[in-house]
């Protein structure tokens, strides 16, 4: 078998095509001759640093995704439902605790990344289905909880958040995300044949396995295969 290919993707839990990207990678990363790299950044980093503006800055656009993400619920099986407020979740909360927290679990965690995944999660469980707060401490802690974390990795995960090198971590690979030319997330780069291939969003999973040789089946390959 060919070696595999690094796919990473870029993402944050305060975007909610985000998750919608991170559960088909996760769902594929079995199924695709692939090395899947979850890379957590910060979304308000991204959107400054490129000179993006919010969807929900711009009315129709605003009015288009509240639609447009019930429908992409529906399709990749992800129970991802509006907050009360998504403009005070978004933009006035924002995500910079969590991402730092995820950063954190991400730096503590040998062998693998099944803690950041599953604690990746739950924060966006959190936000976008469950309408709860992730800025809080008790909160961050009440999903790395759900996510399998014991006491003791909560308390050392809660110790280095404020620590320049989670700060940092999460700082460059912001900074790495936006040299990749990340104008908003998720997005997720190819690694192929010495070259990358930088996909947007959450639609572009047909092109993407195209470029990497491997065959979309669908939202919920699993099922797919297990039909052949």
């Amino acid at each position: 078998m060919a070696s595999k290919k690094v796919v990473e993707i870029f993402y944050d839990v305060v975007s909610p095509y985000s998750w919608l990207g991170f559960e088909v990678m996760c769902r594929y990363r079995n199924v695709w001759n692939i090395d899947l790299k979850l890379r957590p950044a910060f979304l308000g980093g991204i959107m400054k640093g490129a000179g993006n503006k919010p969807p929900g800055m711009v009315p129709n656009k605003f009015l288009y995704m509240t639609k447009d993400l019930s429908r992409a619920a529906q399709y990749f099986s992800v129970p991802l439902q509006h907050p009360t407020d998504p403009f005070v979740v978004m933009f006035e909360k924002g995500s910079l605790a969590a991402m730092r927290f995820v950063t954190a679990v991400q730096e503590r965690e040998n062998g693998g990344d099944k803690q950041v995944e599953r604690v990746s999660r739950e924060l966006w469980r959190r936000i976008w289905s469950e309408d709860k707060d992730i800025t809080k401490p008790e909160s961050l802690a009440e999903a790395a909880v759900k996510a399998g974390l014991s006491d003791k990795d909560i308390e050392e995960v809660m110790a280095m958040v404020t620590t320049n090198k989670i700060k940092d971590k999460l700082k460059n690979t912001t900074q790495e995300a936006l040299e990749n030319g990340a104008f908003g997330f998720p997005m997720i780069v190819c690694h192929v044949d010495g070259k990358k291939e930088m996909f947007f969003g959450s639609d572009r999973f047909e092109l993407m396995a195209y470029c990497i040789g491997e065959k979309w089946l669908g939202p919920q390959p699993d099922k797919i295969s297990a039909n052949l």
